[in-house]
């Protein structure tokens, strides 16, 4: 109880250090070369000096060949505080690229220079996924100011690509490095969470986008009968689609409100540019999220049995592609690092956490299905891919109180 006594006022004295932090990092924008930026580099060299002076035991940069980087690579930082049982780790793993900041009339600042108002550090990244970052580094920098060793390992990894795919980061890291972890490892992710700090995610949908595109005959509006508008086949088909939800029908309350798999038409490509032309090619999308009780490939072939009919009925060919196919197992309700994280955020937020899932994805889901124990938990403002971006010092402050509650309570 002292200990943490002294761990929280330390924490709460570092409010100037997350300002020049989240101030240095504001100014290198780490936009992904994927997405016409220059991707992590100068963020990981002011990182890595910054680690370099604090009393960590290994500091390591991983670095994942991209041939779109102008150096050739994508860095991801690891930085290990050795704990009393050095077999065992709990990870705090963050990431240090961001999204372009979109259309700067909607900016009342620059995105790239933090402007600090009140409580709010404003700047593109400052909450996604900077403000994880700076609250797994505070709980380090307090054990370290304070000369205390928790039970675990203690280690940052702050990976790059997560805003497209983490290809050139966790992905790279467990395929080409894996040993980096041991069987034992837990992994807390502060990249997702709500404004009330009750959100432990533990879950994530299983993630199926799909591409139709439905052949017809194209012909000029007035004489509909010498083709096959493709726009309608394919509205029938979105409709004949909603068969899915029956099919599928399970219920999980872990992912409330939305406990059942969704099955959403999205994106529609343009096809004739002209009123009076029946279009004989048609394009759309389906964005699946399905309860981990069921398979994509089951989902597939419903899709396709789907599509046969629709083909039999109007005469067209229509082709199916996949856009993404994830699957994501949940980490166990009962794992101790969910109970740790549930413990800790009530007693730091004085509220009322609870294990859930959710239908979007995180990085989480490839450490899952390594087997690893993985939490999503962070306290957010959700501010994150907005304009005017924004995050809360006080919810980094707090969210570093959970993470040193986390790493005191496993063993």
């Amino acid at each position: 109880m002292e200990d943490t006594k002294k761990i929280f006022a330390k924490i709460d004295s570092y409010k100037d250090f997350v300002v020049d932090v989240q101030t240095k990092m504001i100014a290198c924008p780490a936009v992904s070369p994927h997405a016409g930026g220059d991707g992590e580099t100068a963020k990981a060299e002011y990182l890595l000096a910054l680690l370099k002076t604090m009393k960590f035991d290994e500091v390591f940069v991983i670095n994942a060949k991209d041939p779109k980087s102008k150096t050739g690579v994508r860095p991801n930082i690891v930085a290990k505080y050795y704990g009393q049982n050095k077999q065992k780790t709990l990870w705090v793993m963050a990431h240090m690229d961001i999204v372009p900041p979109g259309d700067l009339k909607l900016w009342k600042t620059d995105p790239f220079k933090a402007v600090v108002k009140g409580d709010k550090i404003y700047g593109r990244g400052s909450e996604d996924n900077q403000q994880g970052l700076v609250s797994g580094l505070l709980t380090v920098k307090a054990f370290m100011d304070l000369g205390i060793r928790p039970p675990v390992n203690y280690a940052l990894l702050l990976n790059a690509d997560e805003e497209i795919g983490s290809i050139y980061g966790i992905v790279d890291i467990l395929k080409h490095h894996g040993k980096t972890f041991s069987k034992e490892d837990s992994f807390l992710v502060p990249d997702g969470g709500n404004p009330q700090g009750t959100m432990v995610e533990i879950a994530e949908k299983n993630m199926l986008w799909v591409k139709f595109t439905v052949q017809g005959k194209q012909t000029h509006a007035s004489m509909p009968k010498a083709g096959i508008n493709a726009n309608r086949v394919a509205s029938h088909l979105i409709v004949r689609l909603e068969e899915l939800t029956k099919i599928f029908n399970k219920k999980n309350t872990l992912f409330a409100p939305e406990s059942a798999s969704t099955f959403e038409p999205t994106k529609r490509e343009a096809n004739v540019p002209n009123v009076n032309t029946i279009p004989g090619t048609d394009v759309f999308y389906l964005d699946c999220r399905v309860l981990p009780c069921y398979n994509n490939e089951d989902v597939l072939k419903e899709i396709t049995r789907i599509v046969k009919g629709v083909e039999k009925q109007f005469k067209v060919k229509v082709k199916i592609e996949l856009e993404q196919c994830e699957s994501s197992k949940p980490t166990d309700k009962k794992a101790p690092l969910v109970g740790a994280v549930i413990k800790a955020a009530k007693a730091v937020y004085k509220n009322q956490p609870k294990a859930m899932g959710v239908g979007g994805g995180t990085v989480a889901a490839y450490l899952r299905n390594k087997g690893y124990s993985a939490v999503v938990f962070s306290k957010l403002d959700d501010m994150a891919h907005q304009p005017n971006e924004y995050s809360s010092i006080k919810n980094t402050l707090g969210d570093a109180k959970v993470f040193a509650l986390v790493a005191l309570e496993l063993k």
